[in-house]
């Protein structure tokens, strides 16, 4: 799986790695504007997006055919939700509130063939294979696929040591909003309180030779250090475009009107 090998080995080269969580609109042509822009990855969200399994299928098969790597965030990590997904062919999980190294271990075996796990390959995640052995499962999906777990309360910082050192975790990451809920915080981003375990976390990942995932400003996050960056929700974003855009045009006809005045 090369777009996985290759987004891994700039993961940990400390590269600048940019990418976006897709929720709210999510099409096989996000995956080409992501590629043409510049990004390294994109992530479909069905933790809160309400995409089909063909339309997850179809952008992850875009991907292959792009060589792009296209991860997806699951509903929920329990193995059948897990092993169905990644029958459609993604690079790799963003997995949401992730609180202990022992929930790493049933990932792992829905991941994984035969002895290492309990799945059995199916669906899109075949074609990225060169045949269907177990030796060739191993090597071209299994060894590079890339997993993400997100600290996203206490419990899940107070593991975070263990969650980080798991020989499945390609990088450890965090979900800034919700943790801030679950500290009492609840979207006050600079709370001294979030800050801090930021910090803490990212100390923990640096500590076993991790990199750590954040979301959020990249501009911002990129001034303050962060490398592993997902720099915001594609709609949200085009959303924000287009006021500034419109604000703009608004501004350019009121100062048209008054030289002409």
């Amino acid at each position: 799986m090369q777009p996985a090998r290759e987004l891994k080995a700039k993961i940990a080269r400390g590269d600048l790695v940019t990418g976006v969580l897709a929720t709210n609109h999510v099409w096989p042509g996000l995956v080409e504007i992501s590629q043409r822009v510049g990004l390294d990855y994109l992530i479909v969200d069905l933790e809160h997006g309400a995409h089909s399994l063909q339309l997850v299928a179809d952008v992850c098969t875009t991907g292959r055919q792009l060589n792009f790597p296209v991860l997806v965030r699951p509903l929920c990590n329990d193995y059948p939700t897990l092993r169905s997904l990644i029958d459609q062919g993604p690079c790799g999980f963003l997995l949401a509130d992730v609180e202990s190294a022992a929930a790493l271990d049933d990932v792992a075996a829905a991941i994984r063939m035969p002895p290492r796990g309990r799945r059995r390959p199916g669906g899109a995640a075949c074609y990225w294979v060169s045949n269907f052995g177990l030796e060739a499962w191993q090597r071209e999906i299994e060894d590079d696929f890339i997993i993400l777990p997100q600290i996203e309360s206490r419990i899940g910082v107070s593991h975070a040591k263990e969650i980080a050192e798991h020989e499945l975790t390609t990088a450890l990451a965090v979900g800034p909003y919700d943790l801030s809920a679950d500290l009492g915080c609840c979207g006050v981003m600079d709370h001294p309180d979030l800050i801090a375990v930021l910090s803490q976390l990212k100390a923990v990942a640096t500590s076993v030779g991790k990199a750590m995932w954040m979301i959020g400003n990249g501009e911002q996050l990129a001034r303050d250090g962060w490398r592993f960056l997902c720099i915001g929700e594609p709609t949200y974003m085009l959303q924000n475009a287009l006021q500034v855009a419109r604000t703009r045009t608004a501004e350019s006809c009121e100062e048209s009107v008054l030289s002409l005045g």
